[in-house]
């Protein structure tokens, strides 16, 4: 059995699934992820550095508490820090990983600070873990240029002058929400590359299409909420503003107001 958080991306759930495994959903209050992880759970899955998709860092006090339970039953956490590079409005997050290397995965990828298409990641293991562990392919040439782009100090400053960039299209944003859509509440926005746009009751589904017909690819929060989830789901946007190009940023923002209630 696996813990995941309420809301999070449906492919990890299916790999999941593929291999054999039941996902049970964590709880989600005003303060985030809830972490009493089920009695009969083996292991769990966390974004604690700015949960997927709903933000926010996962609070001091959780995290201890989740560190304690690997400790007391040999499970494991897997942390997954997809975008902890792209911070605005705090310090960064400390791995949970650094507290405890013998019951934390910590994953890590370029997908986010680089390109998706060059396909590199990482996983740092417990020691015990690295027989098990099985490599995937991936080419030499983009590891050792990566590796190079580390150690020559380029790829700070390349995250440095991206994340200076992705603040001032998350203000933009925030400006023109201000602005044209005042009754859309913004949030998860300290950190990363997406918001989260709380709608109306009752709107999702129509603000999705409207988007739809914006032509813009955003999705409503409902398809990212695991399916055991108790609660009530909250109408909400996800709106992710990494992709559109420079030239394209302003125009984007206008369709995206057009769209909204």
């Amino acid at each position: 059995t696996l813990a995941v958080e309420s809301h999070g991306l449906d492919v990890h759930r299916d790999l999941a699934a593929r291999a054999g495994l039941r996902t049970v959903p964590l709880p989600h209050d005003d303060l985030g992820t809830r972490t009493e992880i089920p009695a009969d759970a083996d292991a769990v899955l966390l974004s604690p550095a700015h949960q997927f998709p709903l933000g926010g860092a996962l609070r001091p006090g959780r995290r201890a508490a989740v560190i304690d339970w690997a400790r007391r039953t040999g499970g494991l956490i897997l942390e997954d820090d997809y975008d902890g590079e792209f911070r605005y409005d705090r310090q960064a997050v400390g791995a949970l990983q650094d507290l405890d290397p013998d019951h934390v995965v910590y994953l890590g990828t370029a997908s986010k600070s680089l390109a998706p298409g060059l396909r590199l990641g990482w996983m740092v293991v417990p020691p015990r873990l690295v027989p098990d562990v099985t490599p995937h392919s991936v080419s030499v040439v983009e590891q050792l240029t990566l590796a190079e782009f580390l150690t020559s100090g380029a790829y700070d400053r390349h995250v440095r002058a991206a994340r200076l960039r992705y603040r001032r299209r998350r203000d933009a944003l925030v400006q023109a929400l201000a602005d044209r859509a005042p009754d859309v509440h913004v949030t998860g926005i300290a950190a990363g590359l997406h918001a989260v746009l709380q709608l109306p009751p009752g709107t999702e589904q129509s603000v999705v299409q409207a988007a739809t017909w914006q032509g813009l690819a955003v999705h409503g929060l409902t398809c990212y909420r695991h399916p055991a989830t108790g609660t009530t789901p909250a109408d909400a946007l996800v709106v992710g503003y990494g992709t559109p190009p420079d030239h394209a940023w302003a125009g984007t923002l206008d369709a995206l107001c057009r769209a909204l209630p």
